[in-house]
C-alpha cells in the first residue's frame, strides 16, 4: 500500500482553522489546522476508488469510535481513532472528527502536526476574515518548504 496521495500536503482548500483559546489578556487568538471531513472522503476516493473503502462508526461514552477499512485483494486493512462529541451539533461534530482522527492514522494530514502556532492579533472570539488569505499563502509556502517559523503573529496591517 503505497498511500502517496493520502500523505501528500494538505492544501489550503482542504484546511479548517479554529480557535484552539484565546490568550489570557485577551489580545490573541491561538489558532489550529485541522483537516476537513470532505478531504478525507476525496483523498480515500482518489487513493483507492469509492468502492475500496469505507467507513464505520460506533457510539461510545461521550463520543464516536470511526474505523475505516480499506479493501485490498489480500485483506483488508483498518484504523480507527475516537473523538468526544462536540458542542455545536454534539453527533455530526463527533462522528466527523472521529472519521478525521482515524484518516489521520493512515497518514491524511499528520503533516499538520508540524505547523507553526498560529495567533492572531485580534480581541474577537473569532477569526477575522482578513486571516483567511493569508493562511492560505502560509500552507503554500509551508508546502513549498519555504517556510520555517515556529510561532507566526498574524497583525490587520
Amino acid at each position: 500500500m503505497n498511500l502517496a496521495i493520502l500523505t501528500k500536503p494538505i492544501q489550503p482548500d482542504e484546511i479548517e482553522w479554529r480557535v484552539q483559546n484565546q490568550t489570557k489578556d485577551g489580545q490573541k487568538l491561538i489558532i489550529v489546522p485541522y483537516i476537513t471531513n470532505r478531504c478525507v472522503m476525496d483523498r480515500f476516493d482518489e487513493e483507492f476508488g469509492f468502492d475500496k473503502w469505507c467507513n464505520e462508526f460506533r457510539e461510545i461514552k461521550d463520543g464516536f469510535i470511526c474505523r475505516i477499512t480499506i479493501i485490498t485483494d489480500s485483506g483488508n486493512v483498518y484504523k480507527e481513532d475516537g473523538a468526544s462529541s462536540t458542542n455545536i451539533e454534539p453527533t455530526k461534530g463527533g462522528i466527523s472528527d472521529s472519521m478525521k482522527r482515524a484518516a489521520v492514522q493512515f497518514g491524511l494530514g499528520r503533516g499538520l502536526y508540524k505547523y507553526p502556532r498560529v495567533m492572531i492579533e485580534t480581541t474577537s472570539k473569532f477569526i477575522p476574515n482578513w486571516v483567511y488569505p493569508r493562511l492560505a499563502d502560509m500552507v503554500k509556502l509551508i508546502n513549498k518548504g519555504d517556510f520555517k517559523r515556529e510561532i507566526v503573529i498574524l497583525k490587520e496591517k
